[in-house]
């Protein structure tokens, strides 16, 4: 009977040091997977932030849609420019006071010197193609995309362009223990991803600035 309480007892001590080791290990092996994702959440939202911009610029209005958003960087081009400054006589001032070159206008004009690609300018290296998939969220074994919604606002009578990208953190961390999800998703402070989403831009605001903390910025 001594050998079975023994038994029993080492059992019991086991078990209650498997949930004390899984109590402490546990946040920190969810902390670790949350941050390697997130990064690399981030770094895809920013390629579309990049994307998004020169769309903008050179077409006046955010893509709806990732099939526009690609096609665009595919074939888009950048004009390089130059700004130079010019003069010439103004002749009907000159003619009104009788004279030949006292006033001159002064201008600023913008001579196009050449085109470069979007493709070429905003994504280079070994993964210069992952423009391509930048609409699919990089967590292996996670099927998703981001959300992508695109349209005008309404400010101070005048109609601008916003858009915003997002993913649920439940979508991000679906595989991870649930009561650890809910807690991230209640998260609030200055050096982390407050709310339910990681997102870049607004549809309510002008903003084209990311919901995370500036350490995701230096991080590589």
């Amino acid at each position: 009977m001594k050998i079975v309480i023994q038994i029993v007892l080492w059992a019991v001590i086991g078990f209650l040091g498997y949930l004390l080791f899984n109590s402490i290990y546990g946040p920190i092996k969810f902390n670790k997977v949350k941050e390697a994702r997130y990064l690399n959440v981030i770094e895809s939202l920013k390629d579309i932030r990049s994307a998004q911009l020169a769309h903008q610029q050179i077409t006046g209005t955010f893509a709806d849609d990732f099939n526009s958003l690609i096609k665009f960087v595919d074939t888009a081009e950048f004009a390089i420019t130059q700004r130079r400054d010019t003069s010439y006589a103004d002749v009907e001032k000159n003619k009104a006071f009788g004279l030949t070159e006292g006033y001159f206008i002064e201008k600023t004009l913008i001579d196009t010197l050449s085109y470069k690609s979007v493709k070429d300018s905003l994504f280079k290296g070994s993964s210069k193609d992952r423009y391509k998939t930048m609409m699919n969220v990089p967590v292996k074994g996670i099927d998703a995309q981001f959300e992508l919604k695109a349209g005008t606002l309404e400010k101070n009578g005048l109609k601008l362009s916003v858009f915003e990208v997002k993913i649920a953190k439940n979508v991000i961390l679906s595989d991870q223990p649930k009561d650890e999800v809910i807690q991230e998703n209640e998260v609030r402070s200055v050096e982390a991803v407050n709310g339910r989403y990681i997102s870049v831009g607004s549809m309510t605001e002008v903003n084209t600035n990311g919901n995370w903390p500036k350490l995701y910025d230096t991080k590589q």
